[in-house]
């Protein structure tokens, strides 16, 4: 059992002697002793304390100002004011400032004891309360980046590890291995979890309209500048930034970034003024930034801002082992998105999921699977349902042999009616059935993604 720890203060060295000497047997604990509130904050803040057990009246800080400091910076810490110059509106005051109990002197030391174990009790609950909400924030901030291979349980905890820090993090891996997931669960997990995760998904972005997207512009800046506009950084102040294919940003853009991040301030389109911005970057990029550097495209100073804690994400084909777990979680999740009866992939399906190549990563994996979802008729998702009855490359695909049987057209039609399926499906359960949302984020406009779906019988409904 752990030793819990009491800080006692007060400016009476017999009170401060004869509190430690009946304390530390009757309640088990450790006790520290400050004569002053200063003092105890210096205690407070080299270590945690179960209880702080303070005085009122003291010369200097007072009982009460030492109080709202406490409570201001350890907002869960459990305190107990004394005094000998009791009173309802000294008690009410102390209450006030976040004190859990009040008691006056000379008290009784039974009774002393009696109301500080009630203290320590509620201590407890806390950092129990505490503990579970830290578990849980853990596990669902990695919920979708599974796996219990030795590579993902390195990548877990350099996640942790970074996550404690204020620095850059430069995350590299193929499309589709969970960049952006990476960088939502280290925010998550950083001190900056309440402020806002702005992602930038730069190669979307035109470089003309990335600049203004980032740093903001004043009104007038250029021809439809009709107003002010904060930036990207702004809106990501106090949180983070993840700057998603960082690889694909153009030397101008970078050499303006790595202004920011060596100033930690920002410049509008068209403003004389700078702008002081707090801000963690995290990029991420599945090109080779070394090479980009050797041919001249990518500056090495911005790399080495950029690359000061660096992720590496693992391909899916070299950790084969988490296929099977991360296509359950994937089945699940979707199956409950498409409002569907929880299915099963098949033994022989499995096990051609484990020998693919997976050149597309978790993603390409994630599209097969909800393709499997919608055209699976039974409750056990079989190759067939998905295409797919062996490796390519490793004989004839009964797929591939059935629509060559077809009319082109009838084989034409069958594969987009699969592809529309299983890319607007998609679209649809990650928009949860908002058309809108779907046909900007595929690139269309409204109008013909709705026509696309009344084709292909495809129901917004059936994704809300």
């Amino acid at each position: 059992m752990t030793t819990r720890a009491i800080l006692i203060v007060d400016d009476e060295p017999d009170m401060l002697v004869l509190l430690k000497r009946s304390l530390e047997p009757d309640l088990k604990c450790r006790v520290t002793l400050a004569s002053s509130g200063t003092e105890a904050l210096r205690h407070v803040s080299q270590g945690y304390f179960d209880l702080i057990l303070a005085d009122i009246k003291m010369p200097g800080m007072d009982g009460l100002a030492l109080l709202e400091m406490v409570k201001r910076d350890y907002p869960e810490q459990t305190v107990v004011m004394m005094t000998g110059h009791g009173s309802i509106e000294t008690a009410v005051e102390a209450m006030k400032h976040g004190a859990y109990d009040f008691i006056t002197k000379p008290f009784d030391h039974d009774a002393l004891v009696l109301r500080l174990e009630k203290a320590l009790e509620r201590s407890s609950l806390i950092r129990e309360n505490l503990r579970l909400k830290k578990e849980t924030r853990t596990s669902h901030v990695f919920q979708d980046l599974v796996g219990k291979s030795a590579v993902m349980q390195r990548v877990f905890e350099t996640i942790r590890m970074v996550a404690n820090t204020e620095f850059t993090v430069l995350i590299t891996g193929e499309s589709g291995t969970g960049k952006d997931l990476t960088a939502r669960a280290i925010h998550a997990l950083s001190a900056r979890s309440e402020g806002p995760y702005v992602p930038v998904n730069c190669p979307t972005v035109p470089e003309h309209i990335l600049e203004s997207e980032l740093f903001g512009y004043k009104k007038g800046a250029f021809t439809h500048a009709t107003q002010n506009k904060i930036g990207l950084f702004q809106e990501a102040d106090k949180g983070t930034l993840f700057l998603d294919e960082i690889g694909d940003v153009s030397p101008a853009i970078q050499t303006k970034l790595l202004r920011v991040i060596q100033e930690k301030e920002i410049k509008p389109l068209g403003d004389n003024r700078t702008i002081s911005v707090d801000v963690r970057i995290i990029s991420s990029t599945n090109q080779n930034l070394r090479e980009k550097i050797r041919e001249g495209t990518f500056r090495e100073d911005f790399f080495y801002r950029l690359n000061v804690l660096p992720i590496t994400l693992p391909p899916l084909r070299e950790r084969r082992e988490d296929i099977p777990l991360i296509a359950d979680h994937i089945l699940a999740k979707h199956c409950r998105k498409l409002s569907k009866p929880l299915k099963t992939l098949s033994p022989k399906l499995m096990e051609l999921l484990v020998e693919r190549p997976w050149e597309g990563n978790v993603r390409e994996l994630e599209n097969v699977i909800i393709q499997g979802i919608l055209f699976s008729g039974g409750e056990e998702i079989q190759p067939r349902d998905i295409g797919i009855e062996r490796l390519s490359g490793t004989g004839d695909c009964p797929e591939e042999e059935t629509l060559l049987d077809l009319p082109y057209r009838d084989a034409k039609e069958r594969n987009l009616q699969r592809f529309n399926n299983a890319y607007i499906g998609r679209l649809l359960a990650e928009t949860g059935g908002n058309v809108t949302q779907a046909a900007r984020k595929c690139g269309l406009e409204r109008q013909s993604l709705q026509q696309i779906m009344r084709r292909y019988r495809i129901l917004a409904d059936r994704f809300r």
